[in-house]
């Protein structure tokens, strides 16, 4: 079991929807992006999503591509994202973190050494965007039996054809991409969501987590109150990039896992 699988048990029992939180590694810098991720567990944040800076992030909007560019500017590199969940952990050992990037750092670095580093730096799980099902062998199922989760994308056109090819080799939890498009570019609505959420859940025990387009408390609970939890990521990127003090972007992330957590 990892620490994703345990959060979620320990949720389901409790009777709680989660709260995952999206941050930029490295933005703006390493050390304050290492402060923000080490206070994200006291802002009641249940799984740290970390993004893996990228030159050529596809699937994200303006505020985190620019999140990318600032952390790369700053030398950010796979191996210094490793290094600061390394040093994440040294103070955490039990906050799942999920690295969410693209494949191509890590197929620079060799499939086997990343897996083999990730774990050893307090990696969890794996969200790769730009490697469908049709590649498995190549990440997905080398993941899984080095005993880190990989986390699969369900979008609004994953139809029903689709979907069981999507589910297969996915584990820890279902990413439900709650909008067409790229993040921060629309708003989630539970209506919309709702009915995708159930249809998900009929073919998979995994929770369903529903990202993209949540950027309120109020938007967190509604999404979470149909869903397994929320994911908010630009909203917070936002936070950072204003320049807000480490504090005030915490108060921030903490009013949004309230929200979560009420659902």
């Amino acid at each position: 079991m990892t620490r994703i699988d345990a959060k979620f048990a320990a949720l389901s029992a409790a009777g709680k929807k989660a709260f995952v939180a999206y941050v930029m590694a490295g933005d703006p810098d390493f050390e304050t992006s290492l402060e923000v991720v080490k206070g994200l567990p006291g802002a009641d944040v249940d799984v740290i999503e970390l993004g893996l800076p990228f030159t050529d992030p596809m699937a994200d909007g303006p505020t985190i591509q620019l999140a990318g560019q600032r952390a790369l500017e700053a030398g950010m590199t796979l191996e210094r994202t490793l290094e600061l969940a390394r040093r994440f952990r040294e103070e955490d050992n039990t906050t799942p973190i999920v690295l969410m990037g693209y494949y191509n750092p890590i197929y620079n670095r060799g499939v086997d050494t990343f897996l083999e580093d990730a774990k050893a730096a307090g990696i969890d799980g794996l969200i790769v965007v730009d490697l469908p099902p049709e590649e498995d062998a190549e990440l997905c199922i080398p993941a899984q039996k080095a005993g880190l989760n990989f986390i699969r994308l369900a979008t609004p056109t994953t139809d029903d054809a689709r979907l069981p090819r999507v589910l297969q080799n996915t584990s820890g939890f279902v990413y439900y991409v709650s909008v067409t498009g790229i993040t921060g570019s629309a708003e989630a609505q539970a209506g919309d969501v709702g009915p995708e959420v159930a249809r998900i859940k009929a073919s998979t025990d995994l929770p369903v987590i529903v990202g993209f387009g949540i950027n309120t408390p109020e938007k967190a609970e509604n999404i979470a109150s149909v869903a397994d939890g929320a994911v908010v990521g630009s909203a917070i990127v936002s936070q950072i990039a204003a320049g807000k003090p480490v504090a005030e972007v915490l108060e921030f992330v903490k009013t949004l896992s309230d929200g979560a957590h009420r659902a």
